[in-house]
This record gives structure tokens, sequence and C-alpha cells, in this order.
């Protein structure tokens, strides 16, 4: 059973189009992950990264018509999933450096210090000591 050649040259179009959109976002993805500002925004790039990999293992599945690529595109979005999670719980646990850190997020409160540096002071009571 033979395809409509037709048929045959929209997909390989769309394939090299596809293929082409893939390798720009591929490029300003990697630029993101070298030039990213902050730790998770370079956490965010590289989970796009196993997204645009996986998008090229399926169009050259489409492509070539080789169905083992399928399987290889899920276990790596399986992997990539897990290093995701794994990444985002290390920024959890060990926080993020001081460089990296909004600088909004800590603005000094109304005592002039950032609300890491204020402990909370033990209530006094009032009255005779025991």
């Amino acid at each position: 059973m033979t395809a409509d050649p037709l048929a045959q040259t929209i997909v390989l179009a769309a394939c090299a189009i596809a293929l082409f959109l893939m390798c720009v976002a591929f490029f300003l993805t990697v630029w993101r992950v070298v030039n990213g500002p902050t730790l998770p925004d370079r956490i965010v790039a590289l989970d796009m990264l196993v997204a645009i990999a996986i998008g090229f293992l399926a169009v050259i599945a489409i492509k070539t018509g080789f169905n083992l690529y399928i399987d290889i595109a899920i276990s790596l979005g399986l992997v990539g999933f897990l290093a995701t999670v794994a990444l985002a719980r290390f920024v959890l646990t060990q926080g993020m450096p001081q460089d990296d850190r909004d600088p909004l997020a800590a603005a000094p409160g109304r005592h002039g210090r950032p609300p890491e540096a204020r402990r909370a002071r033990p209530q006094r009571r009032r009255g005779r000591a025991r």
C-alpha cells in the first residue's frame, strides 16, 4: 500500500519546517541556560531542552517511520520529569545563592532588615516574676 505522493510531500515539508523551528527553539533555550539570571530560570530551561529533544525524536520518528524513536521519547520524558523534580527539590532544600534571589522578595521591612534577618522576640509577661 503506497501513500499518495502529495501527502508524502506535505509530511516531508511539515517535518522540515518543524525541525527548523525546533532548532531555533533549541538554540534560544541553550542561550537561556547559559545566560539565565537565576537558578530557577536555568532549571526551567533545562526542562524545556528535554521537551525539545522529545519533539525532535517524534519528528524523526514520523519522518523515518521507525517507531522505536517514540519509545525513546517516552522514556526521555520520564527521566526528564524526574530530573526536574530532583532539581526543584534541591533548590528547596539548599536554597538559592544570595546573587540569584529576587531583590524585591527580600526587600527590607519597617525595621530596615530583610525578613530573614529578623528574629521573633519572646513575649514579655507583665506582672511579677515567679
